[in-house]
């Protein structure tokens, strides 16, 4: 047996016809920058989302980065104000931060869910923080009521990274009404890239917005920093969704409910099946619940990570680490002050990504649960 972690031809497979059409369409358009092909995209992504507004970049990290920079210049934030940003991350969340010229603060995440919580940030509070970045990491949504309360009572932002969890849903209502990723906090940025549950053939992003005001200076802001031709307000960036791209994701869209559901049965099955006292499984939500969209299936191995993925590898089974480093012990913030975050380091050690592309079969899934039953016999 040889199972990758996750094949992106395999991915794309079923679609190949549709997204040549697309491609073709596009490229016989003459309209390769901006166009129908992305407002339709944005008009799509901002519903499932449950917004009013939705403007596609270059990438998940510009999206992200752009509504830091969108905020210093609207004045809701300012140069060296701290932002609140789950320690075990991928190290994109903390960039977007420190590129807008803000302080990233890390906080440890909860054990079981491996996100942040609202208690987890109510601790962490100071009069510098002004922004409260929650990560949907692995597709479950980082969102609690604690969270509503802090961002009402202390005037927080709150920036979503919803890189992983397009198309969950929260238990809790956001701060203007949707329950949907994306929709819960002032803004949110999420990622196309090609490993995502909606992945384009290339790089791409989005920010969506339920404000107008933002939802402009961030247009703005990844076109030169001009509204009009010529004229440049701002000192701005270049950062757009490609056509070809919109139209590829426009292609995919209309299958999104359908992959997470698959996923979802994936995990339900490693669930099932998984029985081994050395490996921690990720917690269910509760039945019909689209808590989480399974972007990952990570389980935890408590010192014998290494020798569980030779032990997998051995027997045909790809795994792979999200993320063996947390940003704050990365070269590059070296130097950055932080409290204590043991479980963010100790998740580093212990964390291990199960395959779960929606193109495998519930059969394979059965498979690899029971060698991983195996291990240690």
């Amino acid at each position: 047996m040889k199972v990758e972690h996750l094949n992106l031809m395999e991915v794309n497979k079923p679609y190949f016809d549709e997204l040549a059409q697309a491609a073709v369409r596009v490229i016989t358009s003459g309209r390769y920058i901006g166009g129908c092909e992305v407002c339709g995209l944005e008009q799509k992504i901002a519903a499932l989302c449950g917004v009013a507004h939705a403007v596609g970049v270059a990438s998940g990290l510009d999206a992200l980065r752009l509504v830091m920079m969108a905020y210093v210049e609207m004045g809701l934030m300012h140069k060296g104000d701290e932002v609140l940003v789950p320690a075990n991350t991928y190290v994109a969340s903390f960039l977007a931060i420190s590129q807008a010229g803000l302080m990233p603060v890390p906080v440890d995440p909860d054990p079981v869910t491996m996100n942040i919580t609202g208690k987890a940030v109510s601790r962490a509070m100071s009069s510098r923080v002004k922004a409260v970045m929650p990560v949907h990491l692995y597709g479950r949504v980082a969102w609690d009521g604690e969270m509503v309360r802090i961002a009402r009572n202390e005037g927080l932002l709150m920036i979503e990274d919803c890189a992983q969890a397009l198309g969950a849903r929260s238990t809790v209502e956001g701060l203007y009404g949707s329950f949907n990723a994306g929709g819960l906090g002032n803004a949110a940025g999420i990622s196309f890239y090609p490993t995502k549950n909606l992945g384009a053939l290339g790089d791409g992003g989005m920010v969506v917005t339920n404000d107008k005001q933002l939802a402009d200076m961030v247009r703005s802001l990844a076109n030169y920093g001009s509204s009009r031709r010529y004229h440049n307000e701002y000192m701005g960036i270049n950062s757009r969704l490609d056509p070809i791209q919109a139209a590829m994701l426009d292609v995919k869209f209309k299958y999104l409910d359908e992959v997470n559901a698959k996923r979802m049965d994936i995990a339900r099955m490693y669930d099932s099946v998984i029985d081994n006292p050395y490996v921690i499984k990720p917690v269910m939500p509760k039945p019909g619940s689209m808590e989480c969209v399974w972007h990952q299936y990570v389980v935890r191995v408590p010192k014998l990570r290494n020798e569980i993925l030779s032990f997998l590898k051995t027997h045909g089974v790809d795994t792979d680490i999200h993320y063996p480093c947390p940003p704050h012990m990365q070269p590059c913030y070296e130097g950055l002050k932080h409290e204590a975050l043991p479980v963010a380091e100790l998740l580093a050690e212990e964390v291990l990504s199960l395959p779960i592309g929606q193109y495998m079969s519930l059969d394979l899934a059965n498979e690899i649960a029971d060698i991983i039953n195996r291990f240690g016999q």
